[in-house]
């Protein structure tokens, strides 16, 4: 007999990235002795990178372990039937010490056909910006492939790129084929498909400590570029108390605002999984008679079966992702 679902949590898959810092250890507690922390891997589902249980009955099972045994009990019938033994979204916490490099992600059908792999649409939600920190997203005028590989040649690339200064609650929707970085100074929680393929096409001439360039993927980029995209990646949204508040919604993830100062009464009405990331306060959630607790950084995933639960928080601050 399988067992009853309830609210899951995973142990974080910690990152060592050139560009990443220490915040994720100061700031939202993560344990690591990694030099330069950059991601916190919240749930993953990435070959090699499958995230772990580490609470309950389940604990020390994979997430892969999870949806091979309760498949459309733990995602949703549809979302089993589109993407079967597959978790669809890669959940993360991001801090650059550093600039990221400048960098783009191709469609699924691109990603499909070079990798095997799912495209990479996303979305950042800025929880913490040090002062004049920015994000690039986009261009700052009408680009065209020629124009772009002109600046690109003559290492003039950062001339025509959009740079975006950030505070706390910033939200952006990056699309496949839309140019982008994460800033130095910035933390963000990101939301996206399955998918680790990332074109480097800039790396600020940084070198690691044996004094290599990172790899550049100008020659697969070209072809994932849409030139032509509206500046349409700033996302406003209402704050409302005690609701959720939709904040993107797209083919791949829906993602809204929740600002909890009270006891909630909540029903999953979507035929889907649903993730809490704590990006402020602490929160209890409690199904099926299991109560977890979630701090600012943590994360939760609340399987398709279960139908109705409780949100309990004197102030906390959760975007609340679901397919």
């Amino acid at each position: 007999m399988l067992n009853t679902l309830y609210p899951i949590k995973f142990t974080p898959i910690l990152k060592d990235k050139i560009w990443g810092g220490q915040k994720l250890k100061t700031l939202l507690n993560k344990k690591s002795d990694l030099p330069n922390i950059g991601e916190s891997w919240e749930i993953s589902d990435v070959e090699g990178d499958t995230s772990i249980v580490s609470n309950g009955s389940l604990k020390g099972q994979s997430l892969k372990q999870l949806i091979e045994t309760y498949k459309e009990n733990l995602i949703g019938l549809q979302n089993y039937r589109i993407f079967k033994d597959k978790f669809p979204l890669l959940i993360k916490f991001i801090d650059a010490k550093e600039d990221l490099s400048i960098q783009l992600h191709p469609n699924d059908e691109l990603a499909a056909k070079r990798h095997n792999s799912f495209g990479k649409t996303e979305m950042w939600y800025v929880f913490q910006a040090d002062e004049n920190s920015n994000l690039i997203v986009g261009f700052n005028q009408d680009m065209t492939p020629n124009k772009y590989l002109k600046h690109l040649e003559e290492k003039t690339l950062t001339q025509i790129l959009n740079f975006d200064k950030v505070k706390t609650g910033d939200t952006y929707f990056i699309e496949v084929g839309r140019i982008h970085a994460i800033g130095a100074g910035v933390m963000v929680a990101e939301i996206q498909q399955t998918s680790d393929i990332t074109y480097r096409v800039y790396d600020w001439d940084r070198v690691d400590a044996d004094g290599n360039e990172r790899e550049l993927h100008n020659d697969l980029a070209i072809d994932a570029f849409n030139f032509n995209m509206p500046d349409n990646f700033r996302v406003t949204y209402d704050k409302t108390k005690n609701q959720s508040n939709e904040m993107v919604s797209c083919p791949y993830f829906t993602t809204s605002y929740l600002k909890v100062d009270t006891t909630l009464q909540k029903e999953n009405h979507h035929d889907s999984f649903i993730i809490y990331m704590c990006v402020d306060g602490q929160v209890e959630i409690s199904a099926n008679g299991y109560s977890e607790v979630i701090k600012k950084g943590e994360t939760i995933l609340l399987p398709a079966s279960i139908e109705n639960y409780q949100i309990a928080s004197k102030n906390a601050t959760l975007l609340e992702v679901y397919v």
